[in-house]
């Protein structure tokens, strides 16, 4: 009998202490409020944006691969003033400056998940070539036409073209304009003949008068994406500021702007995302 009184305390235990661990979890996947914890809301944002695929490291990193899903699909990807198509967007090209070439294909297919078209994903790839330079935009390129191709998505897309050789350069000036406003005027005015092919020619006709005509994303979106690129290469300050303020002249706010940051994170490190921080308190303050 005493035995018994001793096998029953110890299953009772047992028991009491499975019960207090069942809870525990609970409690730790669900907040008092009934909303989900991020831990439920990662494996939920995971899903919406990559389907049943598991993280590549799942099977040899866990804990790493917890840490990354649980951060940006558990906090960051729901925070904020982006839509679904906009965050998509600006993590690849984050992608693309950052040469993250493992990454393309994976949120190619997520973009198109959430409803981005085969055209504005183009185009975000495209938008980074005037600041990456073309060989980073054309690996990038080479992963997303892979994922067309997957998709049955025929090749070459629509042009995206709107300029001419004979309107590239003025549609350029009109699109600068658009953004820095007179600036533009004195800039081309004070540039020396020997750098004017750079800083007048290339950056009006093809930056902006061969780029950001193109049909298939707004300027708000490309000024946006603008942003996003430069913030991810680093050391640009001066022009990370400068679009700051292009981004507030076309509409975007700085919350946006935050908000892009923070999808950023944890692609770029906190250096980076603090530095790009830095510019648009610099330029914006709380607005």
């Amino acid at each position: 009998m005493a035995k018994l009184k001793v096998v029953l305390g110890v299953a009772l235990a047992a028991c009491l202490a499975a019960g207090s661990l069942v809870a525990a979890n609970a409690s730790e996947r669900e907040r008092g409020d009934g909303t989900m914890d991020r831990v439920l809301t990662a494996e939920k944002n995971r899903q919406k944006f990559f389907g049943e695929s598991a993280s590549p490291l799942a099977g040899t990193d866990p804990e790493l691969a917890a840490m990354r899903d649980r951060l940006f699909f558990g906090e960051i990807v729901e925070r904020g003033s982006l839509t679904d198509r906009q965050r998509t967007l600006v993590v690849l090209t984050a992608l693309v400056a950052g040469q993250m070439l493992d990454e393309v294909k994976a949120h190619t297919e997520a973009a198109l998940r959430v409803g981005v078209s085969p055209e504005e994903i183009r185009e975000a790839v495209y938008q980074c070539a005037p600041y990456t330079g073309f060989p980073r935009a054309e690996s990038a390129l080479r992963r997303v036409n892979e994922v067309f191709a997957e998709k049955g998505v025929a090749l070459p897309l629509k042009s995206g073209a709107t300029t001419t050789e004979e309107t590239r350069f003025r549609d350029g000036v009109a699109v600068q304009k658009a953004i820095f406003g007179d600036a533009i005027d004195k800039m081309h005015a004070a540039a020396s003949e020997d750098k004017k092919d750079i800083t007048v020619n290339y950056l009006s006709a093809f930056c902006f008068g061969d780029i950001y005509t193109r049909a298939g994303l707004d300027l708000k979106m490309r000024e946006l994406l603008t942003f996003s690129i430069i913030s991810t290469l680093g050391g640009c300050e001066a022009q990370v500021k400068a679009h700051v303020q292009g981004n507030a002249s076309v509409g975007n706010t700085r919350q946006n702007l935050v908000d892009a940051l923070a999808l950023l994170l944890p692609y770029i490190g906190f250096p980076r995302t603090l530095n790009a921080l830095g510019c648009v308190d610099a330029v914006l303050q709380d607005s």
